[in-house]
C-alpha cells in the first residue's frame, strides 16, 4: 500500500527520510535543493511552533503555576507538546541494575523544539581520541573533514559566539559566528573567580539568533531577550527545524511529510538493497509500505537502532554483520553544583532575562595534564553556567515569616549560581541497547531494552569536576548547597542529558562498524545513518551541531550517488 501524503496526493519519491528533527529537518533541506524527491515520516504529531507556542504568558497562568508533572516534566508551557520521558502505549525496558532515562519527543521537529542549543565543534582529539589515550576507538573521519560542514552549519542556523583560543576548542572561522550577548553580572563573578585560578572561561556557542536572518519561506528574527527557549519560539531566533530547514525543504515542491507514522522496518528488495519501510499510522494503527531508491534514518539515536534491530534478520537486524549494532551507547555525564553568594545578594533588581541559556562557559582545560597521566580519568568535561534573578533555595533563607520572609527573599534572589557539568563517557562493554525479547508496543513493535552503567572514568570525572566547581565557589566566599555524598549518587541517570549516541558508529572497517564516515551502512549501501547513532564517540561537547554537520555532509554524499545512478 502506498503512503498518502499530506495534500491526499500520491507521489513517486527517491528518498525516504525517518525523523524530522536536526538531522531529517538537514537531509530534507539538502536533498530538496538538490532535486531530489523526499518524504519524511514523523512517529509524532504535527506541529507549528508559530501557531501553538505561548510565549508571553506567565507561569501563574498554567495549571500548578508550570510546575512539571508526568506529563510535562520540564513544565506546562514546555515545547515538547506529545511524548517524554514516557510515551503512553510505548514502552522501554532495563536490564537488572541499570537506570536509563529516554525522551522520545512525539512531534514534529523532534528534539529541536526542545533543546538546550550549546554548539561547541568538535576538536581533533575528538574524532582520534583512541590515539590519544587507547580508549574507545578513533572516527574515520577527523576534525579537518567536517570543518568546512561546521562553517556552512552555523551560517546556515545562526549561531552566536565569540573566540575561544583553547587546546581541542576549534575557533570558527570569520563570518560564522553573529555576535555573543554580554555576559550577566553572576556570570561575570564567576568568569573573575574561575580565571584567577587559572580556570577558562569563555562566550558560548549558542543556535539562538542576535541578528535577524532574512529569508523569503523562513524569516528568522533576532532574540529580544524576554521568554523561554524551551516553550519553543514565534518568531525563529532559536534554531528549530520547525521554523527554517523544513518550511525551505517545502517550498523546494520535492518534500511531502507524513506526521504520525511510526516506522516499523526497514523493506528489503532485490540485489541486498533496502526497497523502503513499513510503518504504522498511530491514529488507526494501519499499516503501509512506501517505496524508495534510498532509506535515510534520522529518527534519534534509540529509535534508529531499534528499527535496524526489528528489521532483516530475525534476532539479528539489518546491517548488523559486525555484530556492534545496539552497542557501545554513551550519554553525556551530568552533575550540578550550586552556592550561595554574599556579594550578590541585595543587588538591585533588573532584567537580566538574555538569550536562552548561558551567555558564557567554562570548556574543559586540562588537556596537557591528562595526557602527562595526572588525572584520574580520561575524556574531558565542561561547565554550563546558571544564576538569575528567582525564587532562592530553601537552605539560604531565615526561618521567619509575613514582611520579614518577603524581605528576605527578595535578599536573596539572584544569589545562587550555577555550575553544571557535561562530561564524556567511554563506551564500556556492559552499556547498549537490545530488542526486548517479549515486551512489544501498542503496534505490535518490539521495544528496546537497555542496559547502563558508568565506569570509573566517568565517577572520576564527576568528582574532580566537583571539586573544581566548589574551588570557583571558595573564591567567591560562597555558602556551597550541594549534599555531602559520594560522586556516584550526585551523577545523573544514564540517558538523562539527552545526549545517547554511538549504537551504530562509523568505522574504516566492517568488521568493527555498522556504517562507513558517510552513514553508509556496510550492509546495505543504500540505506544511510544520519543523526547520534553514528557517533564513534560522544565527547562532552553537545552533539547537535556535529549531528547537523555530518547529516550536511553524507546528505550531500548521497544526493551525487543518486545523480549518478549509482543507486538506480
Amino acid at each position: 500500500m502506498t503512503a498518502t501524503a499530506t495534500n491526499g496526493a500520491d507521489a513517486a519519491v527517491d528518498v525516504i527520510i525517518v525523523g524530522s528533527g536536526a538531522a531529517g529537518g538537514m537531509a530534507a533541506y539538502t536533498l530538496t535543493r538538490a532535486g531530489v524527491r523526499c518524504l519524511i515520516l514523523e512517529a509524532g504529531r504535527d506541529y507549528d511552533p508559530q501557531a501553538e507556542v505561548n510565549m508571553f504568558a506567565p507561569e501563574s497562568d498554567a495549571p500548578l503555576r508550570g510546575t512539571g508533572t508526568s506529563d510535562k516534566p520540564f513544565g506546562y508551557f514546555d515545547a515538547t507538546v506529545d511524548g517524554g520521558w514516557q510515551v503512553e502505549g510505548e514502552p522501554y525496558t532495563m536490564t537488572e541494575g541499570s537506570d536509563f532515562r529516554w525522551w522520545r519527543p512525539r512531534m514534529l521537529g523532534g528534539r529541536t523544539n526542545h533543546w538546550g542549543r550549546h554548539v561547541p565543534r568538535f576538536g581533533a582529539y575528538d574524532f582520534k581520541p583512541f590515539s590519544r589515550d587507547g580508549l574507545g576507538v578513533d572516527w574515520p573521519i577527523g576534525y579537518d573533514d567536517v570543518a568546512p560542514f561546521y562553517d556552512r552549519v552555523e551560517r546556515m542556523i545562526g549561531v552566536n559566539g565569540g573566540p575561544i583560543g583553547l587546546e581541542n576548542h576549534p575557533d570558527s572561522p570569520a563570518g560564522c559566528l553573529m555576535p555573543p550577548p554580554k555576559p550577566r553580572v553572576p556570570e561575570l563573578l564567576i568568569a573573575a573567580a574561575a580565571e584567577s585560578l587559572g580556570i577558562p572561561v569563555r562566550a558560548a556557542h549558542t543556535a539562538v539568533l542576535t541578528r535577524d536572518m532574512p529569508d523569503k519561506v523562513a524569516p528568522r528574527s533576532a532574540c529580544f531577550n524576554a521568554t523561554p527557549c524551551t516553550r519553543g519560539c514565534t518568531i525563529g531566533a532559536m534554531f528549530q527545524t520547525t521554523t527554517s530547514l523544513l518550511p525551505m525543504a517545502k517550498a523546494t515542491g520535492k518534500l511531502r511529510v507524513v506526521t504520525d507514522a511510526m516506522v516499523s522496518r526497514v523493506v528489503m528488495g532485490a540485489r541486498g538493497r533496502a526497497a523502503g519501510v513499513e510503518y504504522v499510522d498511530r491514529k488507526t494503527g494501519q499499516r503501509h509500505t512506501v517505496t524508495a531508491r534510498a532509506v535515510v534514518l534520522a529518527a534519534g539515536t534509540g529509535e534508529t537502532t531499534r528499527l535496524l534491530l526489528n528489521s532483516g534478520e530475525a534476532g539479528r537486524g539489518l546491517a548488523n554483520s559486525s555484530g556492534e549494532l545496539g552497542r557501545n551507547l554513551t550519554d553525556s555525564t551530568g552533575a550540578s553544583f550550586r552556592a550561595f553568594i554574599p556579594g550578590l545578594a541585595g543587588r538591585p533588581r533588573y532584567n537580566e532575562d538574555g538569550i536562552g541559556g548561558q551567555h558564557i562557559y567554562i570548556p574543559f582545560w586540562l588537556y596537557e595534564q591528562q595526557k602527562r597521566g595526572e588525572l584520574d580519568f580520561a575524556r574531558g568535561y565542561h561547565f554550563e553556567i546558571g544564576g538569575r534573578f528567582g525564587i532562592p533555595s530553601d537552605a539560604v533563607l531565615p526561618r521567619v515569616w509575613g514582611k520579614d520572609l518577603k524581605q528576605a527573599v527578595r535578599n536573596a534572589s539572584g544569589a545562587t549560581i550555577n555550575l553544571t557539568l557535561r562530561g564524556e563517557m567511554i563506551p564500556n562493554k556492559d552499556t547498549f541497547c537490545e530488542i526486548d525479547p517479549t515486551v512489544k508496543d501498542r503496534f505490535g513493535i518490539p521495544v528496546l531494552r537497555f542496559a547502563f552503567r558508568w565506569s570509573r572514568h566517568e565517577v572520576n570525572q564527576v568528582a574532580h569536576g566537583r571539586r573544581a566547581a566548589h574551588s570557583v565557589f571558595r573564591r567567591l566566599n560562597g555558602t556551597i548547597l550541594d549534599p555531602d555524598l559520594p560522586p556516584e549518587k550526585i551523577m545523573t541517570a544514564g540517558g538523562e542529558i539527552i545526549h545517547e549516541l554511538g549504537t551504530a558508529r562509523m568505522g574504516a572497517d566492517p568488521r568493527s562498524s555498522v556504517v562507513d564516515g558517510y552513514g553508509r551502512t556496510w550492509d546495505v549501501d543504500n540505506v544511510v545513518l544520519m543523526d547520534g547513532a553514528t557517533f564513534a564517540s560522544g565527547p562532552h561537547k553537545n552533539p547537535t551541531l556535529t549531528i547537523l554537520a555530518l547529516a550536511l555532509r553524507a546528505s550531500e554524499r548521497l544526493a551525487t550517488r543518486l545523480s549518478s545512478g549509482a543507486l538506480a
